[in-house]
């Protein structure tokens, strides 16, 4: 499954609970599986930030690639 399949699907599981047509027993259900939609989507957004890096220009003027920093590891 593909981060956009499970985002997608995830976004559909939010749309029916939220509408509560379902049963209790097929709530859980539907909440159990966004739950390992949400920790599936969570882990790879966490893998593209460790794979994405930055260019930026040092002192010199000269560009160097740096890993990713998200804005509170600027703090």
């Amino acid at each position: 499954m593909t981060f956009e399949e499970a985002l997608k699907r995830l976004e559909e599981l939010v749309h029916t609970l939220e509408h509560g047509d379902s049963s209790l027993e097929q709530s859980i259900e539907l909440y159990k599986e966004g739950m390992d939609l949400s920790t599936y989507c969570s882990s790879q957004l966490a893998d593209a930030e460790k794979r994405i890096i930055s260019l930026q220009m040092d002192e010199n003027g000269s560009l160097t690639k740096k890993p990713f920093l998200m804005q509170e590891e600027y703090k």
